[in-house]
């Protein structure tokens, strides 16, 4: 299993890209990028922190980093169109010589959707339109002329130049079985959020959903995140417990990591990223956790 580094997206542009070169310089083989418009604040409160765009951020670091996958987290359908955002990953995909990849969401962040006037759609609609921007990003990604007449998109004979560098990937980040289906048709990666017991139940899914396909469940690559809390003491973990989201946190003493870890090796995750939401409130304390984290757990996991 190999692992991702994945900044939150309100850090400064300076810290992003020295992050990107650390994980670069350490052997990480990924940078994920979330694609949101605005910070995702309680009862759908609207922070003012800072936010840089995905996939501008994403071309940068691949102009400047020259080995890891670039990755959007996941780029929201409900928010951009299909075509615009299959020419900016091919974009950055000429730029970074073919490490991009294109991850696809339905949406789901409530306060950028009514503070920008985009439109969420209830659940039914929602996979509906997003099982329609997979039709539109698959067939301009794989075939020289498109053509496309759905409810939401329309494409009237279109040619997608330049073609990819290589098969640009689709991920599609889900956690349901009613986005299955869809994971198993379109994409070459998927992704959802979890501790062990929700990445095999969720995954199992999947498998079934590729079966139905005719698929064969070996052929999907898997990645997963989690907050990651490196504890030592027993208050520390008390303390770590009760900021950790349940379902979505691993804490643990370094051995315990690396115990966990493993777990999602024998699972089938073929990356795991680490989000440094949870690292601490300033770019040295981040660093500091992150270069501990990194010597002392990760570098155990193979």
């Amino acid at each position: 299993m190999k692992f991702a580094i994945w900044p939150s997206f309100d850090r400064s542009w300076e810290e992003t890209i020295a992050l990107a070169r650390w994980a670069e310089a350490n052997g990480f083989s990924g940078f994920w990028a979330a694609d949101h418009l605005l910070v995702n604040g309680p009862d759908d409160s609207r922070p003012d922190d800072d936010v840089l765009e995905c996939w501008s951020v994403l071309t940068a670091v691949g102009a400047a980093v020259p080995r890891v996958r670039l990755v959007s987290m996941v780029s929201p359908v409900s928010i951009h169109h299909p075509v615009v955002l299959t020419k900016r990953a091919i974009t950055a995909d000429h730029v970074s010589g073919g490490r991009a990849v294109l991850g696809l969401g339905a949406g789901w962040q409530g306060n950028e959707h009514e503070a920008y006037g985009f439109d969420l759609l209830a659940v039914g609609p929602r996979v509906r339109r997003f099982a329609e921007a997979l039709q539109v990003v698959h067939g301009m990604l794989r075939h020289d002329q498109v053509t496309f007449n759905g409810e939401y998109y329309q494409l009237d004979n279109v040619a997608c130049r330049p073609r990819p560098v290589g098969q640009l990937p689709i991920l599609i980040g889900s956690k349901g079985p009613r986005m299955a289906r869809l994971t198993a048709r379109f994409a070459d990666e998927w992704n959802t959020w979890g501790d062990t017991t929700q990445f095999a139940q969720r995954s199992a899914v999947v498998d079934t959903a590729c079966e139905v396909e005719g698929r064969d469940p070996a052929s999907l690559r898997r990645s997963t995140q989690a907050m990651v809390f490196l504890i030592d003491t027993p208050a520390q973990r008390e303390r770590a417990v009760g900021a950790a989201t349940p379902g979505m946190s691993l804490v643990g003493t370094a051995g315990e990591l690396i115990e966990l870890l493993h777990q999602y090796t024998a699972l089938g995750v073929d990356e795991f990223a680490v989000p440094d939401f949870n690292l601490g409130s300033s770019a040295g304390e981040r660093r500091e956790r992150l270069e501990r984290l990194n010597a002392e757990v990760l570098a155990h996991v193979h």
